[in-house]
C-alpha cells in the first residue's frame, strides 16, 4: 500500500491531467465553432451582397436579420476581434440596404401623423391641428456621420415637436435609422424593429421603443423617461433621466448626472416578432452593468448613476 501522502499526490496529479484534457478539448471545440461561424457568416454575407446588387431588397433584409441573429448567438465563443468584425459587417450591410431602398424604392413625401385626443361630446369642434413634425432630414453634404448613426441618411423620426403624442409603427421602422431631436414634453411610441435610434436634445419626454437591432445613442437630454431595447447603449451629456433597458452589451455613460436604470418592461402586440427580427437575445440583459467613462475608481461606485428601486419602477405604460 502506498502511503497516504503519495496517494493524495497521485490523485492531485491525475486531477490536473484531467483538467488539462478537458481544457484542451474545450479549446478544440471553441476553435471548431469559430471556424464554422466564420465560414457560415461569410456565405451569408456574400448572399446578402448579391441580393442587394440584384435589387431583391426584402429577401436581403430577411437574410440580414438572420446574419444579425447568427452573430448574436455566437458571441459566447467568438474572440473579441471576431465579434467586432461581425458587427462592422452587419452595420455596413444595413447601411447598404437603406441606401438601396432609397435608390430603388423612393418613399413618397409625407408627414407622420400625431395622435390627438378626441374632443368630449358636446364641446366645440377644434380647429385643424398644426401639421405634425416632418421626418428628420438627412445631414447636409460634408457634415459627416454623427456618432450612433449609420452611414445612410436617417429615414424617419420627429424633430421640434412640443407636448405631442407621436408614434411610428412596424412598417415605418423596419431596419431603418430613427432620430428624435429637440422634442419638448412629448410622448413617443416606436412599435417595431428599428436599425438604430438617436435621441438628441430632448426635454421632459417619454420614449417607448421596441427592439433596436444595433445601437442607441442618447445625447444632451434631461428629465426624460426612456424605455429601450438594443445591442449597444451610449448616453452622453444627460441629466435627471430614467432608463428602462434591455441591452446585450454593457451600457456606457459619459458626462452624465443623476441617471438611473431599471430592466426593460414595455410590451405591445407583436413585440415578440420584433425581437426575433432584431436578433436580440431576450434572455441576455445587462441593464445593471454600466460603465461610466468619467469615473475611474474601481473600489467605489460611480455617483453619476444608480438603480431604480423595484418599488419605484413604472409597471404600466398605457
Amino acid at each position: 500500500m502506498l502511503p497516504e501522502r503519495l496517494q493524495r499526490r497521485e490523485a492531485e496529479r491525475l486531477q490536473g491531467v484531467e483538467r488539462q484534457r478537458q481544457k484542451k478539448e474545450a479549446q478544440v471545440v471553441k476553435e471548431e465553432q469559430s471556424e464554422f461561424f466564420v465560414a457560415s457568416f461569410g456565405r451569408e454575407r456574400q448572399a446578402v451582397e448579391e441580393l442587394l446588387a440584384a435589387g431583391s431588397l426584402e429577401e436581403a433584409a430577411a437574410r440580414l436579420q438572420g446574419l444579425q441573429k447568427m452573430l448574436t448567438e455566437s458571441v459566447r465563443f467568438l474572440a473579441a476581434y471576431e465579434v467586432r468584425q461581425g458587427q462592422e459587417t452587419v452595420a455596413r450591410l444595413q447601411g447598404d440596404l437603406s441606401a438601396r431602398r432609397q435608390q430603388l424604392q423612393p418613399k413618397k413625401k409625407f408627414a407622420f401623423r400625431a395622435l390627438k385626443k378626441e374632443a368630449p361630446a358636446g364641446s366645440e369642434p377644434r380647429r385643424p391641428a398644426e401639421p405634425a413634425p416632418a421626418a428628420v432630414p438627412p445631414p447636409p453634404p460634408g457634415s459627416g456621420v454623427a456618432e450612433g448613426e449609420s452611414g445612410g441618411p436617417p429615414l424617419c423620426g420627429f424633430s421640434g415637436a412640443q407636448d405631442e403624442e407621436l408614434e411610428l409603427g412596424p412598417s415605418e421602422l423596419l431596419q431603418r435609422d430613427v432620430v428624435l431631436s429637440e422634442l419638448r414634453g412629448c410622448r413617443v411610441r416606436l412599435r417595431g424593429n428599428a436599425n438604430t435610434l438617436r435621441v438628441r436634445d430632448c426635454r421632459g419626454c417619454t420614449v417607448l421603443c421596441g427592439p433596436v437591432s444595433t445601437s442607441v445613442l442618447v445625447d444632451g437630454c434631461s428629465d426624460c423617461l426612456l424605455v429601450l431595447a438594443c445591442q449597444q447603449l451610449r448616453t452622453h451629456r444627460t441629466r435627471d433621466s430614467r432608463l428602462y433597458v434591455q441591452v446585450t452589451s454593457r451600457a456606457v455613460i459619459e458626462d452624465c448626472r443623476k441617471v438611473s436604470f431599471a430592466p426593460y418592461n414595455w410590451s405591445y402586440p407583436g413585440i415578440e416578432k420584433d425581437f426575433e427580427s432584431s436578433g436580440l437575445d431576450r434572455n441576455r440583459n445587462n441593464w445593471n452593468l454600466v460603465d461610466d467613462f468619467d469615473w475611474l475608481a474601481v473600489d467605489k461606485p460611480s455617483p453619476n448613476w444608480s438603480l431604480i428601486p423595484e418599488q419605484e419602477r413604472v409597471n404600466c405604460w398605457d
